[in-house]
């Protein structure tokens, strides 16, 4: 059980740190929340299934509704973050922020 948790924290860990190197490399703010919502998403679901695979040591019954209420928080994870950075990115475009366009096709 210890290993599948350890590769499932080191997931999260690889999807963090290719959600920071996105938003660092991505040219323009619509690129850069659309790198943090996927990657940081993803990762946190890793996350939070390895500590609730983790608190699962044996079968007793608060080690499994702690298992369920962490995995409670995943799904509200699963959907508040998407629906974040969907009204984060509107909020962006109605205030007239523009999105980066290619030099060649600028005009």
């Amino acid at each position: 059980m210890s290993v599948v948790v350890a590769l499932l924290l080191l997931a999260a860990l690889f999807f963090f740190i290719v959600g920071t190197v996105g938003i660092l490399r991505f040219p323009d703010f619509y690129t850069r929340l659309h790198a943090a919502g996927k990657c940081d998403t993803l990762a946190s679901m890793l996350a939070l299934f390895a500590v609730a695979l983790y608190t699962l040591d044996g079968i007793n019954f608060a080690e499994i509704l702690v298992a369920l209420k962490i995995l409670a928080i995943a799904a509200f994870v699963f959907v508040a973050s998407p629906t974040a950075t969907h009204a984060i990115t509107r909020a962006a475009l109605a205030t007239g922020v523009e999105p980066w366009v290619r030099p060649e096709k600028r005009k």
